[in-house]
């Protein structure tokens, strides 16, 4: 899924980059930076995804706990 739109991304930048025109703007540089994103939160989603996960379900069932105990 994530592959496929960061593809998909990839092709229409490619695009409007080769695509003839003065009014371009800078699309490799954020091009750049969008794939540089989108791999540095794949590097640190897949070896860390079990403890992401379940540190924002303490995070939740404390907020739930603490709200649920004051009422």
């Amino acid at each position: 899924m994530i592959i496929y739109r960061l593809v998909e991304l990839l092709v229409a930048a490619f695009a409007r980059v080769t695509a003839s025109g003065r009014d371009r703007g800078d699309v490799p540089g954020w091009v750049m930076i969008t794939v540089m994103t989108a791999a540095l939160v794949l590097a640190i989603l897949i070896p860390f995804r079990d403890a992401i996960v379940d540190a924002v379900e303490n995070a939740l069932d404390s907020v739930i706990t603490e709200s649920g105990s004051g009422s």
